[in-house]
């Protein structure tokens, strides 16, 4: 059986990866296998560290798409593909990689993968998470200062200055294109209960 393709999108801080763990958690890790499209940022190696703060890293075009697109084909066609491994406190990508197998079920996050035709053609399910934007701009404070050693100031200027445009030209907009819509992130039990179930049955047949 070819693997299910699902696709968690929703704003930075929604509650994407949370979803994703207790979808993995319910099916177990051996059947599923989970991308991030963060992973596929550009290499940034070749532009002087000072001026990589600059960029915008939340509009499409600062990821490679495409390749993520050849990797999905990839493991459709039960083949294993090398996912790049993105450094956040330099953006660059690092010379590692990690493999990912072929699953039942293959999982792709990031708040850009609906804005790309192509990449929704590939997926089963679609979802989007929605949560509030006080909440977000705070779990992504929370992230970034903790996971990607930045501080406070660097978090808030990024915010205002791309994140939250691009959220609103590029990601607020592909919610039309989710099969499901789920409030709240991985807290809303009964939403995230529900997928589950539809992605339980969509792989026993």
């Amino acid at each position: 059986m070819k693997p299910i393709i699902i696709g968690v999108a929703g704003g930075s801080g929604s509650g994407k990866t949370t979803v994703v763990h207790e979808i993995t958690k319910a099916l177990g890790p051996d059947d599923v296998s989970v991308i991030q499209h963060d992973s596929y940022y550009h290499d940034r190696s070749a532009v002087p560290l000072k001026d990589r703060l600059w960029l915008n890293y939340d509009h499409p075009h600062a990821l490679e798409t495409q390749l993520l697109i050849e990797h999905l084909r990839e493991l459709k066609d039960g083949k294993s593909v090398q996912l790049p491994v993105y450094d956040f406190a330099t953006h660059t990508r690092t010379t590692d990689t990690i493999t990912v197998d072929p699953r039942n079920v293959v999982i792709i996050e990031g708040i850009l993968i609906l804005a790309e035709p192509a990449l929704r053609d590939l997926m089963d399910i679609r979802v989007f998470v929605d949560t509030d934007p006080d909440l977000r701009v705070i779990r992504r404070i929370e992230r970034d200062m903790t996971e990607r050693d930045r501080t406070m100031e660097s978090v808030v200027e990024q915010y205002m200055r791309t994140v939250r445009p691009m959220h609103l030209e590029f990601v607020e907009p592909t919610r039309r294109w989710a099969h499901v819509i789920i409030p709240e992130g991985g807290h809303n039990e009964v939403g995230v209960d529900m997928l589950i179930t539809k992605i339980r049955a969509i792989v026993g047949r």
